[in-house]
């Protein structure tokens, strides 16, 4: 039976001894997955800019000067051959996300075929397009999506001071359709907004009492960009970050946990702790739209420190090929395309 969680409960997980706090989350993480094995997925961006929503912490906003150059909805030829270079360089999922407030009527035959295409190359497919009514939800499952993004961000009661222009509700009525349409959810929140521990502990509730928990879960430290509200937040301690994601692994621990935005920023011990506190999966790639995210060199000598495998697609590539080659698919396509996990 599912549990349903209490905001006092998860306040007082936030508060245990740092290393029982990871004690407990390591032992829920390898009673539901192989500790050495992360999986990757690969974020592109298939419309950039001009979005007209107000999220403080977003480069994509029409409302800031941040000197990101808009681009048009990606032609579907370069995102097959971007998606057909991810999945050689072992990624099993490939996200494609837009920057609308929602997807318009005339782009839906676009999208389904997107999706079409980059599912026959074998790999999970995963969007985030905005709001998305009953009948768009349905139409993108119908065509095969896998995963449908939809962050909170944050707790219920911090959210308007970071969004105006579309409500919590709003966001939980995607989810909903989402579920209804049978496609997965791929839901989580941004730690570093200026929230207090108890804004993140609601985030968690929120995700943990929805009527089915997310099966993937992205956390992501906030990347500061100049030109946003937020660009001069106090930095996340990393200790800080670690707890959420081991308090997260103890609520949802059927969920894949992305250790997501802000990888750039941590050293190995830090992204070693958060793996050991119960972060399995990681988008991989050197650009997360505006923001770096660690080279693919950095992230196979830590996963071969660690002992770590890749949850990927089977490929006869070495490590160096398999690098070479997302690499080589990252220099082919724009890099202000490769996508920021921060604002998903």
């Amino acid at each position: 039976m599912k549990k349903t969680w209490t905001l006092n409960e998860v306040e007082s997980l936030f508060g245990l001894p740092f290393f029982q706090l990871l004690f407990q989350a390591q032992k829920v993480h390898r009673l539901n997955f192989d500790p050495q094995q992360i999986q990757m997925s690969t974020l592109l961006s298939i419309k950039t800019g001009k979005c007209p929503e107000d999220c403080k912490y977003c480069p994509q906003s029409s409302r800031y000067k941040t000197g990101l150059k808009a681009e048009r909805l990606l032609d579907i030829q370069n995102v097959i051959k971007a998606a057909k270079l991810a999945k050689k360089a072992g990624a099993t999922r490939f996200c494609m996300g837009a920057a609308w407030k929602n997807p318009n009527k005339r782009d839906m035959p676009y999208l389904e075929t997107m999706v079409k295409e980059v599912k026959a190359l074998g790999l999970e497919t995963c969007m985030t397009l905005g709001i998305l009514d009953k009948q768009q939800a349905f139409q993108l499952a119908d065509a095969g999506l896998d995963y449908y993004n939809h962050n909170l961000d944050t707790s219920p009661e911090f959210y308007e001071s970071i969004i105006t222009t579309r409500t919590y509700q709003d966001r939980l009525d995607t989810i909903d359709k989402v579920r209804q349409a049978g496609m997965k959810v791929c839901s989580g929140g941004i730690v570093g907004l200026g929230e207090k521990v108890t804004d993140r502990a609601a985030l968690l509730v929120q995700l943990a009492n929805l009527p089915q928990v997310p099966e993937s879960i992205p956390i992501n430290m906030l990347i500061k960009i100049k030109g946003t509200p937020l660009e001069n937040n106090e930095d996340v301690d990393h200790f800080d970050f670690i707890r959420t994601i081991a308090v997260a692994r103890i609520m949802m621990p059927m969920s894949f946990i992305r250790l997501s935005a802000g990888r750039e920023d941590m050293n190995e011990q830090t992204q070693a702790m958060c793996f050991m506190a119960g972060a399995n999966s990681i988008f991989y790639g050197c650009k997360l739209l505006t923001a770096n995210n660690p080279a693919q060199e950095k992230d196979q000598i830590l996963f071969n420190k660690l002992n770590i495998n890749q949850k990927s697609t089977e490929t006869n590539l070495t490590t160096q090929e398999q690098v070479e080659t997302l690499e080589q698919a990252i220099m082919q396509i724009d890099t202000k395309q490769f996508y920021n996990a921060a604002i998903l």
